[in-house]
Order: C-alpha cells, then structure tokens, then sequence
C-alpha cells in the first residue's frame, strides 16, 4: 500500500514538473515571437521613423583645428600669432520658429513678447558691447532678421573675441541655446602682430576662413612660404553618448604647427621704418622700400615697404624690395664699371669728355644731371661715378662694348646679378638683362649706353642691394635669408646657414677700386648728403625716370641709394629707395642717402657699448643706493642681490624703513596695528597702496616716485571709509 502510494505521488510531482516546463516553454515563445514581432514591425512598418530618430542623434566626427605656428624676430620676440575671432549670425529659419498648431508658444512669440528673452531685453545687451548701435536700434536691426527669414543673419558686424562670444551666450533670447534661438558663431582665425606694421609684408598674411581640412592656410611672405610647417594637422573629435550624456571623445590629437623664427631685428626694423616713413612724409612721396641685410651672413635685419594712404599716413602694402622688376637707374652704374675695368676696358684715371652735359649719340640725347648747369666737361671714369655722369658711364662703355655689346652683357652675368637668389618670399621678382641675339634683331643702337647707366634692364630692389653686399663682404655674394631657425615645441628642428651664390664676382684688384669709388661718393660726390661724422658709408646714388605706357615723359622720378657701413669694416648693407616724391628736387643723395645716413647712424648707437672701467667716476655717485622702505623679504632679497650690508639683522616686522649710512643700509622696524593707519612714508606706491587698504582705507595718489607725505598720520584710528592722500616724489 504504501508502495503504491510513492508512486503515485512521484507521477503527481512529474506532472507538476511537465506543467511548470510547459509554462515556461510558452512564456519563452511568448517572449521570442514577440521579439521577432518588434523585430519585423521596426524593419518594415516603423522603419522610417526610427530611421529619422536616428540622424537626430547622430553626431558625426569633428575637426579639431590645431594652433598655427607663431614667427618670431631674430632674438626671439614674437611678430605673429594666431587669435581665434568669430563671427556671430542667427538662423532665423530654425523649426522653432516655424508655426506650429501643437506648441503653445513659438520661438517667434518669445522672441516678440516675452519679457524675459524677448527682443527688448536681447537689443539691450548687445547695445553693450562691440557692435556701436544703441538698444533702438539692435531691435531695428533684429526685426528685420525676423522679417527676412535669413538663415545667416550677422549679429554684429565686426568679429567678437571668445570671451564675448561666450558672455553672449548667456544673453536673453541666446540663453535658450541654439536649437531654439538660432544662435550660432563661425570660428575665424585672426593673425596678430604685437609690433604693428613692422615689416609686415614680408611677414605675411593668413586667410581668416579655416578651409574644409581644419586648416588656416598662409596668403603671402613668409607665412605662406612656409604654410606647410606653420599651419599644423588637425585632430578629430568623436561625440559619443557616455551615462545618457553627450561627451566629447578625442579620437586623434591635433599637432600645433611649427614656429619659425625669422631674421627680422627689431630695433634694426624700427629704425628703418621711421627714417624712411620720416623722408616720405617730408617729400609727399608715392611709397619707399628700404632693406638693411647683414654683410657676413645675407641675413636681412630689416625690410621696409611703405606707401601713401592718404596726405602724411603710410602703410605697408606690396612688397615692392622682393617683387618690383624695374629699371634700377644710376646704382646700375657701378656694374657696368666693374664689367669694364675687369675687362681692361678702361682704368680708373682715364679720362672722359662729358662736354657741355649732352651728348648726342643715335640719333637720341644723353644728358647729366647737370646739364642746365653745362655739364662737368673733362673727368675721370673715377669721377664718373662720384658725380653720377650718365656721359661719362655710357661714354666709357661705348668704347670698350660698341663692336661685341654681349661682351658686355655676359660680364654683367659673370657679376652675380642675374643669378637665381631663390628667394623664399613667394611672389619675388628676378633680374631681367637683355642679351643681343646673332643678328642683333633684338637690339637698338642705343640699348647700349642706355644700359650702361640703368636703363633697359629690370632688376628688384633686393637683388641691387645683394649685388652691394657683395662689394662690401670682399667679393663673395650671398643669398638673402628671411628665415634662422624652424622650431618645433621649442627645439630646433631646422637652422638656415648662410649660402655662397658666388665666391668671387671680380678680382681683389677690381673690387678695391669699387670701394674706393663708393667711398668717393659719399666724401665727394653725390652721395654728400649721406656722409656722416659718426659712422664711414660708402655707396652709389641712383635717380632713375618711372617708365609709364611706353614713355618717360611726366611720369616722375625714383631716387636711390645702396651702400654699406661702416666702410672700413662693413656690418651691414642698406638699400633706400623712393617712388615720386612731389616736394624738392629728385636726388638719391638728398633723399634716399639721408635716409641711409639716418639708419647707419641710428643703428651705431644702437650697437655702441661703453666698458665701465674706462668711464670717468661721477663726483655725484653714492657708495649704496638708497631703497624704499617696504616689505623686509623683497627689501633684504634685493640688499643681498646688490652685495650691500643692511643692519640691523634683528628686525622683526613684515615691514621695514630704510635708510642709506656711509657703506650700509640702517633698517627699522614699522609697526602695522589693527584699526591703526600704518606709516607709509618712504614707501614705493605698490606697498603703501597695499598696507593702506589692507587697513580699510581708500587711497588717493599724486606724483611718482616714493611716498614723501601721507594726508592722515600713523598711528591714528581708521574711519569707515575715511580717504587718505598719500604723495609720492
């Protein structure tokens, strides 16, 4: 029996055991047919839906821009520098203001009428900032946008600073955020110059826009030459939801772009640019260029290119030293002498006929400059170039060069002057020199002496002053370098050395006499006005006719100089150039020399260091300086820097009185009490300021200097907002 019963209990639990599995089968299909329900239904049905849920949280990979390298002078201080600038705009075609029957308010009532984040409130805050309207109308300006449904409507017409643009995000209207307000801003980038102008074309520009690949791209000068190191590559930035919240997930870092670290000095930069902008001003020119490149190494210290804006303002605009092709004129002289004495064509004591100033010759006249005067008559082909004798140059020229004329162009060759200086400023001009073909079909009768004295050729004002430099550096041209170092999170990856162009561009002998002659123009001729008692220079004048559709004929005069200093022992090169100067005659003495003389001399003071030993005592001078009384840390730091005895060593005090005994500095106790005006007498005005409002004051000051009176004495009780006029001297 109870066998039986066991077993019927055992069938009872396995029936109980089948009815559970069977349950839980059927959940288990429940479950899976409707998995595969949702799942077809989402597939097929609602596939559209979800598709459009989808691209609303999609946030696609972003650019992140990296920082464009900085240029900086010779010694390291900074001439450009990337600032992130925006321009701010709204979408006033955003769904938000858009109607719509199932809102209660659109972005089009609360811009209308809501006093909180209307329009009213919105014109009033921007009438605070850059934008220079009043709150009227901002509102004037806003309904319009509204009107006009414009989806890139400007917000301000100048560029905002991110400061600003982040202060204007949390503006009424803005604050709602930009799915609502439409409000948005597109990132410029903006080059900055701490020094203004200073030789800002060669610098260069940047474009404003940052292009499609994340980038700022250069626009000329040596930010576009070297656009590739500078500009950097851009990173990229992944939005990814992380906790039910949106964060930005660097995916690959940006790398900032390299720093190049140009030859610009900028106290040879300086000085240039005021001497010429001073002449240019003076004679109401059309524009100047000056340069000033150093003899040993082709580094060029200083570039200058300045044109009228309007009656007495300049500005840099082209780079006219790098880029003018143009007729050099009579520095073009010393060239052609050079070629003729090199090839024995003449010698420096030989004598030439200038007659009366005009010489007749093909048909055409050539004139000195002197004609009207009746000319310099018999002179030396020294004399030649001291006075600048077109007759003289051309003349000499005519006799050596008149059967085989491309003698003469191949000796101007041979010179170094048509040589391909590889210029690493883009848009950079080259020397034109015309060479007479087999049957001379390209030649005239007069392409000859014309030639001689600066005409018929085109050469850029750097590749002149790289020619002087030579002069000056025994013979051995250069190439002009703009650029020392390329530097990369502060190592040199890169440095510029000097590179040789040619290693001779005439025999010793030659080159001696050269010097001698540019000495003599500045002692003798007409490069007086350049002659200096505190510095030797030595060079060439140059006045040249403009060319201007085909003709000479009132179309104004550029005047010249290229030379070096100092003349025994050269250091620099200088070449001054100006374009139609309106006021006084045209002379490149008067006007280009005097700006040279300006720039050698200022630049020799520049340089000039005394040795101390040799400097006569003052009968005046004081065996210890006298200090200000203030805080005794930064008084004793200071006494000890200078090797100078204080005493005593006991003082306790914060603060310190000072005063200077025979060989020591005596120091006193000041007490500062609570509710007290403390003693500030002798003190400079950083420490009494400090002191005095620490004790609850308010500080007026006069003068400079140290504290020699306070209005209230120490030691009386603080008022609650009580004054105190404290006087320095």
């Amino acid at each position: 029996m109870a066998e039986k019963d066991e077993i019927r209990e055992a069938e009872q639990r396995g029936s109980q055991a089948l009815l559970r599995y069977a349950v839980v089968i059927l959940l288990l299909m429940l479950v899976v047919g409707g998995v595969i329900f949702r799942t077809i239904r989402t597939a097929f049905v609602d596939n559209e839906e979800w598709k459009k849920i989808a691209e609303q949280q999609k946030h696609s990979d972003r650019l992140v821009y990296p920082s464009r390298g900085n240029i900086y002078s010779s010694d390291g201080r900074l001439m450009a520098t990337s600032v992130p600038r925006y321009y701010t705009y709204i979408d006033f075609n955003t769904e938000w203001f858009k109607p719509d029957t199932k809102s209660k308010e659109s972005g089009t009532d609360t811009f209308l009428t809501s006093k909180t984040n209307g329009v009213d409130s919105l014109a009033y805050y921007l009438a605070k900032n850059p934008g220079g309207k009043t709150a009227a109308e901002y509102k004037a300006h806003l309904m319009k946008g509204l009107k006009s449904k414009s989806r890139q409507y400007a917000v301000y017409g100048p560029k905002v600073s991110y400061s600003q643009l982040k202060e204007m995000r949390t503006y009424p209207f803005f604050r709602l955020g930009r799915n609502k307000s439409g409000f948005y801003a597109r990132e410029m980038v903006e080059r900055q110059r701490p020094f203004g102008s200073l030789a800002s074309r060669t610098i260069g520009d940047v474009f404003g826009e940052i292009d499609s690949t994340g980038v700022t791209k250069g626009r000329n000068g040596l930010e576009m030459q070297y656009d590739s190191l500078l500009r950097g590559v851009p990173g990229l930035n992944a939005v990814r939801r992380v906790n039910g919240a949106w964060t930005n997930i660097t995916k690959v870092e940006p790398i900032a772009g390299m720093d190049i670290r140009s030859t610009i000095d900028i106290e040879i930069q300086d000085i240039t640019e005021k001497s010429l902008v001073d002449m240019l001003r003076s004679t109401d020119a059309e524009s100047g260029t000056a340069i000033v490149m150093e003899v040993k190494t082709g580094e060029v210290k200083a570039i200058t290119n300045m044109a009228r804006m309007r009656t007495g303002v300049y500005g840099e605009t082209k780079n006219h030293a790098i880029a003018d092709m143009l007729e050099p004129g009579s520095t073009f002289k010393v060239a052609s002498i050079m070629v003729a004495l090199e090839d024995g064509k003449c010698l420096p004591s030989d004598l030439v006929d200038t007659g009366n100033g005009v010489y007749p010759y093909a048909g055409q006249r050539i004139r000195d400059h002197n004609w009207n005067r009746g000319g310099y008559g018999v002179i030396t082909v020294e004399e030649a170039i001291w006075f600048s004798s077109n007759i003289g140059v051309a003349k000499t020229i005519i006799n050596g060069y008149a059967a085989q004329p491309e003698k003469f162009v191949e000796g101007i060759q041979r010179l170094g002057l048509t040589e391909d200086l590889r210029i690493d400023i883009p848009g950079a001009g080259y020397s034109v020199v015309r060479m007479p073909d087999k049957t001379k079909s390209n030649w005239s009768a007069t392409a000859l002496p014309w030639m001689s004295f600066g005409y018929e050729t085109q050469i850029p004002p750097i590749y002149t002053l790289n020619f002087f430099n030579a002069i000056a550096n025994g013979g051995k041209m250069l190439r002009p370098i703009f650029a020392k170092e390329i530097v990369k999170n502060g190592e040199v990856v890169h440095r510029f050395s000097t590179e040789v162009v040619k290693s001779s561009i005439c025999s010793d002998r030659t080159l001696r006499i050269i010097q001698d002659m540019l000495e003599g123009v500045v002692e003798e001729g007409t490069g007086r006005p350049a002659y200096s008692n505190a510095i030797r220079i030595a060079g060439k004048t140059g006045t040249a006719q403009i060319a201007e559709g085909g003709s000479y004929q009132g179309s104004g005069h550029q005047v010249s100089f290229a030379g070096y200093f100092p003349a025994d022992n050269p250091e620099f090169s200088c070449m001054v150039l100006i374009r139609r100067p309106r006021i006084g005659y045209p002379s490149g003495g008067t006007m280009s020399g005097a700006v040279v003389k300006s720039i050698a001399e200022k630049i020799s003071a520049n340089r000039m260091r005394y040795d101390i030993r040799e400097v006569e005592a003052d009968s005046l001078a004081v065996s210890v300086p006298t200090p200000k009384a203030g805080h005794m840390q930064a008084l004793r730091q200071v006494l000890r820097e200078l090797d100078v005895k204080a005493t005593p060593n006991h003082i306790k005090s914060p603060w310190a009185l000072a005063k200077a005994k025979d060989d020591r500095i005596e120091l006193d106790n000041i007490n500062v009490r609570k509710g007290l005006v403390p003693h500030v007498v002798g003190m400079g005005a950083k420490d009494a300021v400090y002191l005095l409002e620490d004790a609850g004051l308010k500080v007026e000051l006069t003068g400079f200097g140290r504290v020699v009176r306070q209005s209230v004495q120490p030691g009386a009780q603080v008022q609650k907002g009580q004054t105190i006029t404290i006087t320095l001297q």
